[in-house]
């Protein structure tokens, strides 16, 4: 059967089509949709994990009680699973097991843009490198038949352009790859010294096997191919790279390596030696590149190519020569530029309390990954801090540590529900347990909002929509150490604000949890409500618009207007107004 699908909802079919069993993931764009899509499959347990290395212990237990098992995650997710990866490398598997990475050049959703590919070379595990979505669906298939073949991991890299596109995808049947018996073998997967120091020997020569096949083998399995075209030029590639170089160079020969590590030194030196010039392209860090030069072969590079941002045809045109090939459709110049639209909160966006209460207050805030970091952005430029997941309490308390009480007096830490669960609740018990007095604030919008709207532990449902056990925030801080915990309405600012200011003076930990669900999911629009501004009260004073609601414009020559369209009924913008020009009523009148 043919389809069109996404590169993450192709390698879901492929895990579909390999007989996996299980499958744990934590949500991370540009990887979410690969276990969201599995989700749908039947005959296959799939769940979001609190974090990437939970889900990844999970698959690795899975794996070595017998099944095949797969995580998907982000790139900065895989530097949470790194732990249990590095050991696993170490062990090896029972059944395959398969870790999907979607890096992130430009950077659209994340806060770096790190090469993956590195992880494969550091931990010593084979990685696949899909072009579009019919290999998305292939390779991981062959990834699992060579996690078994070689008792090993196996890394499959996308990047957002493969992972986000649609291409045609042929689709089989399910593999029922039997449940393998476990098998008693401390010396294999304990890994105390003495252990780890025979497997340490195992991984080499694996390594040496590995590199073999990708020589002799990987070819005929569809891993590699060799495009022979003309000789005046030869590129060296993979990934979403090969469709660049296939659409921008038209007469260069290609070579498009699958199997990305270990690298096919010996093949790439047999291509090299039918061209006249060599070119490696590779988003973004010069990793082939650096192993084939130390090989001896002579090439070129990143002397050409940029090691910043997403690669496209008209970059290699530019940058090999090529630029007048294809002129652009329209001249510079002849089209309008399109409006600036920067990225703001919702309308009804329960944040948007929080951080004009924090704007305020004038506080040091300590932040966190999610949708609330565009409480950076003016106008309410009250963030000041945003590294990693669960890093704002780490960081509130080392300000604490290093500056003192007075300075921790004004410094809070800005986190999520989601992120909370995923890696906050150590930093908090650090807090406590360190004599920190840090003012910790946790969003907590009944849902994980910027990846999607996915469940986690404190929604009470699970990936598929089902009943699952909720964890009591306020229950968990209490456990933590935490004594003062409190729960406030975000949308009313000013108690908001007030609980801020009270929390703070005390020299003590405490948690303020901001409670209001997103205002995109669909029991959170508050259908029989909006606000409308009344004419004749409106002073077009415009402080209803400290709101920075997208549903509200005007006050300027007229009153402000409120897009009844857009407008979910939060009421905050009728809290700035002093003049009661802002007005309640009842929307299906």
């Amino acid at each position: 059967m043919r389809s069109i699908m996404l590169g993450n909802e192709a390698v879901a079919r492929g895990a579909y089509e390999a007989g996996v069993r299980v499958v744990s993931s934590y949500p991370g764009t540009p990887s979410t949709e690969i276990t969201e899509s599995t989700a749908r499959y039947s005959g296959i347990h799939t769940e979001w994990a609190p974090n990437e290395k939970v889900a990844l212990e999970v698959a690795i237990g899975a794996s070595v009680a017998g099944g095949r098992s797969m995580s998907a995650m982000k790139h900065v997710g895989l530097n949470v699973a790194a732990d249990p990866l590095f050991t696993l490398a170490y062990t090896g598997v029972g059944a395959g097991l398969v870790v999907v990475v979607a890096d992130d050049p430009g950077m659209h959703s994340s806060q770096n843009e790190q090469d993956s590919r590195r992880y494969a070379v550091a931990a010593r595990v084979p990685m696949l490198e899909p072009a579009d979505s019919a290999e998305c669906r292939s390779f991981v298939l062959r990834a699992f038949e060579l996690s078994e073949r070689f008792d090993t991991p196996v890394l499959v890299r996308l990047t957002t352009r493969v992972a986000h596109s649609r291409t045609a995808v042929e689709t089989g049947e399910r593999l029922e790859a039997p449940l393998r018996a476990f098998v008693h073998d401390p010396a294999k997967y304990v890994m105390m010294p003495s252990n780890a120091k025979a497997r340490r020997v195992v991984l080499e020569s694996r390594i040496a096997e590995l590199a073999r096949y990708c020589e002799d083998e990987a070819e005929s399995a569809g891993l590699h191919r060799w495009i022979r075209k003309g000789t005046r030029l030869g590129v060296v590639t993979s990934g979403i790279g090969f469709s660049y170089a296939e659409e921008a160079l038209p007469d260069a020969s290609i070579l498009k390596l699958g199997m990305v590590w270990p690298v096919p030194v010996g093949l790439v030196r047999r291509f090299a030696a039918t061209v006249d010039r060599l070119v490696v392209v590779e988003e973004l860090d010069p990793v082939l590149e650096t192993e084939l030069r130390a090989a001896g072969i002579e090439l070129e590079g990143k002397g050409l190519l940029p090691r910043i941002g997403e690669y496209s045809a008209a970059t290699l045109r530019r940058a090999l020569g090529d630029d007048d090939r294809k002129p652009a459709a329209f001249a510079p110049g002849s089209l309008p530029e399109a409006p600036v639209r920067p990225p703001v909160l919702c309308a009804g966006c329960p944040h948007k309390g929080v951080f004009l209460a924090l704007a305020r207050v004038k506080a040091v805030v300590c932040g966190d990954i999610g949708c609330y970091t565009l409480g950076a952005l003016p106008p309410m430029k009250a963030m000041d801090t945003c590294v990693c997941m669960g890093a704002s309490i780490g960081m509130a308390h080392g300000m604490d540590m290093a500056a003192g009480r007075e300075f921790a007096a004004r410094t809070i830490a800005v986190i999520g529900d989601s992120t909370f669960l995923h890696s906050g609740m150590t930093g908090l018990l650090n807090t406590v347990y360190n004599g920190g007095a840090s003012t910790v604030l946790i969003l907590d919008n009944s849902i994980t909002g910027m990846t999607g709207h996915q469940q986690n532990p404190s929604t009470g449902k699970d990936i598929h929509g089902n009943a699952a056990p909720a964890v009591d925030l306020e229950a968990l801080c209490r456990a933590l150490g935490v004594r003062r915990v409190r729960v406030v309405d975000p949308n009313d600012t000013f108690a908001t604000e007030r609980a801020l200011r009270e929390e703070m003076a005390v020299p003590e930990p405490s948690v303020l949890i901001a409670r209001s669900p997103c205002a995109l999911l669909p029991d959170a629009c508050r259908d029989d409500v909006l606000y409308r501004v009344e004419p004749s009260a409106c002073t077009k004073c415009r402080a209803c618009l400290k709101a920075i609601c997208p549903a509200m414009s005007g006050g300027y020559d007229g009153p402000v207007v409120i897009d009844p369209e857009m407008c979910n009924g939060c009421g905050l913008c009728a809290r700035f107004c002093k003049f009661d020009a802002i007005r309640k009523e009842d929307a299906t009148s």
